[in-house]
Formats: C-alpha cells, structure tokens, sequence
C-alpha cells in the first residue's frame, strides 16, 4: 500500500495547531518557561510558546530573553508535536538545533507533544 502523501502545514496552521495542543496540556507542573522556535524551509517562520503561572502562551513573535531557541524545518516540527519524530532522536540526527538551555528544550517538547 503506497504511503499516503501529507500535505505540508503552513505556518499559520502550526501555530494553531501548537496553541491546541498546549491549551489541552497540564502545565501546572512547569516552572517559568520561554522557548523560541525558528522554523525553516517552506512554511517556516518563527514564534514562542511561555509558561508562566501555570498558563501557556503561544505567540508568533521573536523572544528576546528566552532560554532557549529551537531551529528546525517546518514539516519536522509537526513530526515532532504530531509525535512521529523524538526529540533526542531529532537532535542526534541533526534535525533539530538548539541554542541555549537544552533541558528546557526538552521540557518544550513534553509540553507540545500530542499523546498519541
């Protein structure tokens, strides 16, 4: 059976798409955290998702005092969220950058995981 081919995202639609996953995710747990996410290729673009007070923002603007940025192409970040790409796998194999504190990368991609 031939795989069926997925349309790409465009940015506003991930965008959407991380503001549900993040409104349906408990964030009481997480302390103060601002990552930066800079997407590349088609469809990228660049935004930040917050936590602070146990609420999430997700907002399609630079954050200059994150703690950290996360690059990575567009159709892998929704790999990544859609839960169909690791994120220690990503980083291994290049497919995911990050510039900063690692450990609240690794937080960000709990927090916008969708349980599969």
């Amino acid at each position: 059976m031939a795989k069926k081919a997925e349309k790409s995202l465009t940015f506003d639609e991930i965008l959407a798409k991380v503001r549900g996953i993040a409104a349906q995710t408990d964030v009481s747990g997480v302390g103060f955290m601002a990552v930066q996410i800079n997407l590349t290729g088609d469809n990228g673009g660049v935004f930040y998702v917050e936590v602070k007070d146990g609420k999430t923002s997700v907002e399609p603007y630079e954050y200059n005092d994150r703690q950290c940025a996360i690059t990575m192409k567009a159709d892998n970040f929704v790999k990544l969220i859609d839960g169909d790409l690791d994120a220690v796998a990503a980083f291994t194999l290049g497919k995911l950058k990050v510039d900063g504190d690692i450990g609240k990368a690794l937080e960000f991609s709990k927090v916008v995981k969708k349980d599969k």
